[in-house]
């Protein structure tokens, strides 16, 4: 992962920062690697997820997934971190396999994908660590009745990734279901570069060593300055520009198979730095077809806004047709990846011609090693950034007292949260 953070600078962008400004953070930067290194070390809750690519074991995921590694379906059951991650790996690779990736609760979206698909030879990914979230339970329950009802023995067809004890740890025991352990010390948000995110991508064989290799590389890359480190250089740069008044941070990947990766980097960055009225608001987008939906906000709006690009800089190609219509011709002579690399500069540029800040960050293509390195420096950003606030990037109270909120009322238990459901204030307009 390479970072060019040029277009944020103040001589380019306002808000900006100088880079007077970003040798003066920088000593807090290094000050917040010693703590990093620390946390790392003693293997402290959240600093972790930092270790995974020398410690999650790739062997021991496929050995758990062979009873379903025929499979030309995977139904994976999460939400949030027990299956963004995994969304983001399998989505941007190709494969066979069919992925659904059940993280709604949307009775109607969850039936039309349950009636299409051949259960016959699918398979189930269930995850949660606690095994009693209940968007998750709902899900697994509705698709075990589901595969009970096609006649197919879901025992035979389901891999759990769970903690060490709970209603699901329960379950994959009573039913000797093959399983596989949450990391401890690791948020789900962090948890792709685990069994969590990685299970989905061994069943659509892909590389999981590559994954890892790929993140090992980046953390190598893991220093005192962010001059010399391209995680660091993003997570600081946010940050300052944060300070500076932008508030919103749009990630915008170039390429269709990193979508889900913003989905992925919005809930990283809105849980872990949402803490004490800080942290940036992230925005999920597209390019190019966001620059026909969104770009006149970011160019002309509020300046309150950092656009992040993240851009493969290979990959396949297709050529455009010759026409004879004379206004197109000059496309016969062209080819998709080049319009596309041509789209993506004249954004960038047009961005810094109006003074908006914008960050690029460059993957040399989309792969499993490039894809590995883009998630663990997004990480690492992310936990840079939080010591630059000072929250706690690791915890989510807020998440927590919605969970609380939404058992009570389903009668999951006695919780103060749900009292305040009924409490809300209302200002009806009815037709």
């Amino acid at each position: 992962m390479n970072v060019d953070i040029g277009n944020a600078l103040a001589s380019v962008a306002s808000p900006g920062v100088s880079r007077e400004s970003l040798e003066r953070l920088d000593a807090q930067v290094a000050d917040a690697h010693e703590r990093i290194e620390r946390g790392m070390a003693n293997g402290e809750h959240g600093y972790e997820a930092l270790n995974l690519p020398e410690r999650t074991d790739p062997d021991a995921i496929r050995e758990t997934v062979e009873p379903v590694e025929d499979a030309d379906a995977l139904i994976t059951i999460g939400i949030g971190g027990s299956s963004l991650g995994a969304a983001t790996i399998v989505e941007a690779l190709e494969s066979d396999t069919e992925t659904v990736f059940l993280d709604n609760v949307d009775p109607e979206w969850v039936t039309r994908h349950l009636e299409r698909l051949p259960l016959e030879n699918a398979a189930i990914n269930v995850v949660s660590r606690s095994g009693t979230t209940a968007e998750t339970l709902a899900n697994f329950l509705v698709v075990r009745e589901a595969f009970e009802s096609a006649g197919v023995d879901w025992t035979e067809r389901t891999i759990v990734t769970t903690g060490e004890s709970g209603p699901l740890r329960e379950l994959a025991d009573r039913h000797d279901l093959p399983s596989l352990k949450v990391p401890d010390g690791v948020p789900g948000r962090f948890s792709a570069l685990s069994a969590v995110g990685m299970v989905a991508a061994a069943v659509c064989g892909h590389d999981l060593e590559a994954l890892l290799e790929g993140a090992a590389a980046e953390a190598e890359t893991l220093s005192g300055s962010l001059f010399d480190c391209p995680a660091y250089a993003y997570g600081a740069t946010t940050y300052a520009l944060d300070q500076r008044g932008a508030g919103v941070n749009a990630m915008m990947p170039y390429a269709e198979s990193l979508e889900t990766s913003a989905e992925w980097f919005a809930q990283l960055w809105a849980e872990s730095l949402g803490k004490d009225d800080l942290g940036q608001t992230p925005v999920r987008a597209l390019g190019v077809t966001d620059q026909h939906s969104q770009l006149q906000l970011y160019r002309a709006g509020p300046r309150d806004k950092l656009v992040t690009f993240v851009t493969p800089r290979g990959g396949g190609d297709r050529d455009i047709p010759a026409t004879d219509v004379e206004e197109l011709a000059y496309l016969g002579d062209s080819s998709l990846g080049t319009l596309l690399e041509a789209e993506f500069e004249a954004t960038e540029a047009s961005l810094a011609a109006a003074g908006r800040p914008n960050v690029r960050v460059e993957i040399a293509r989309v792969d499993e090693y490039e894809l590995g390195g883009l998630l663990y420096g997004m990480e690492a950003a992310c936990v840079l950034a939080g010591e630059l606030y000072g929250v706690n990037t690791f915890e989510q109270p807020a998440v927590e007292w919605a969970k609380k909120a939404t058992r009570g009322l389903l009668g999951g238990g006695e919780f103060e949260e749900a009292e305040a459901v009924a409490e809300k204030t209302e200002l009806r307009v009815e037709r």
